[in-house]
């Protein structure tokens, strides 16, 4: 193994990620030396990039929370595997780790926030929270694809067992890009009724082909005609009228103030995406209608191998939505992200040797 690690590190906002070169870190005995095989590129990302998001660590800094690899330092009984490194890494001491909420703990580190993360060839994370990729799941993808699990499918899969989602319900999805249409699939997944709700007819159509039961692009409509298409097409579905589960995944403001709109009897609306941006809402309506809306962040460490488990047995097909590119091009690449120029989740691959 090579005793030199290389980065692509953020310097400045807006500015091109510059490419450094340093010494493997020295790990205690609580860390593991990973060589990385892929991190995703994630809206967080470009919140940090470009929006003037602070990162929790100073400048310069390598970003990349979503993130595959080998273990190739360490503890002995972690070298040599393959794992999904958890996009909040909670310390399992606190009292919110204990009450089972460890995705909110507040000693929690983030690769890319609090400390140097996955656009390198190598990253150093603490070994308490990693997730092994077993080799069934190896045969049907490469783990540089994997490395969405660490963000983009786990924190979904959070939201649908926090909003209580059961077989039959009405799941409506706002926003089926990056995340979003992860959403929808695990909704389907459960045996919801699923309607994907976006402003893209190309990200629309590959929820319809991979199974999402309706959709609608809301481009142009105003939130009245939104909500008179939505209960046509909840009638069409045969579900009920009460008990609607809103999941906003678009983080706009407009797909925000939709998603609360569209609150009826008994509803759950779950916030999944994020924006700066601030919305005016009638909380009154939360009353009137005995909804709830819950907010979620990441996903607990805990809750990482169902989601391969559904990968393993084949109920979640991931290929569809993954683009791969050397890690050499990742200021093309977040350019590229930031112009909404990719239909598919980008994950990056070192390509230092």
């Amino acid at each position: 193994m090579s005793d030199k690690m290389y980065s692509w590190q953020m310097t400045e906002l807006k500015a091109d990620f510059r490419l450094t070169e340093s010494p493997l870190p020295v790990l205690n005995e609580t860390e593991a030396l990973i060589r990385v095989a892929g991190c995703g590129v994630c809206h967080t990302d470009l919140s940090f990039w470009h929006f003037g998001v602070k990162t929790k660590k100073e400048l310069p800094l390598t970003l990349g929370h979503e993130i595959s690899g080998n273990v190739v330092a360490g503890s002995p009984e972690w070298i040599g595997k393959n794992v999904i490194i958890p996009a909040v890494l909670p310390c399992g001491e606190c009292e919110l780790c204990k009450k089972g909420r460890s995705n909110m703990c507040q000693n929690q580190l983030m690769p890319g926030n609090d400390f140097h993360g996955g656009f390198s060839s190598h990253i150093r994370v603490p070994s308490r929270f990693l997730c092994q990729v077993k080799d069934t799941i190896l045969d049907k993808y490469p783990l540089n694809k994997l490395a969405i699990v660490a963000d983009a499918i786990s924190t979904p899969y959070q939201v649908m067992k926090k909003s209580e989602l059961e077989s039959g319900d009405f799941a409506v999805v706002i926003g089926v890009g990056g995340v979003g249409i992860f959403a929808a699939l695990l909704a389907k997944i459960t045996g919801a009724k699923v309607l994907a709700l976006d402003i893209d007819d190309e990200k629309l159509e590959a929820a319809k082909n991979n199974g999402i039961d309706a959709v609608l692009n809301v481009s142009g409509m105003d939130i009245k005609t939104v909500k008179e298409n939505v209960k046509g097409i909840a009638k069409n579905l045969g579900v009920s009228r009460y008990g609607w589960k809103i999941f906003e995944v678009s983080g706009t403001r407009p797909g925000q103030e939709l998603a609360f709109n569209l609150i009826t009897f008994t509803s759950t609306l779950s916030i999944v995406g994020f924006t700066m941006d601030r919305t005016e809402i009638r909380l009154s309506n939360l009353m009137a209608f005995d909804a709830k809306i819950i907010g979620t962040w990441g996903c607990k460490p805990e809750l990482y191998p169902d989601v391969l488990d559904l990968i393993a047995d084949g109920k979640l097909k991931i290929d569809p939505f993954i683009e791969t590119f050397p890690m050499s091009t990742i200021n093309e690449v977040f350019k590229n992200t930031l112009e909404h120029k990719y239909k598919k989740r980008s994950v990056l691959v070192p390509d230092f040797d």
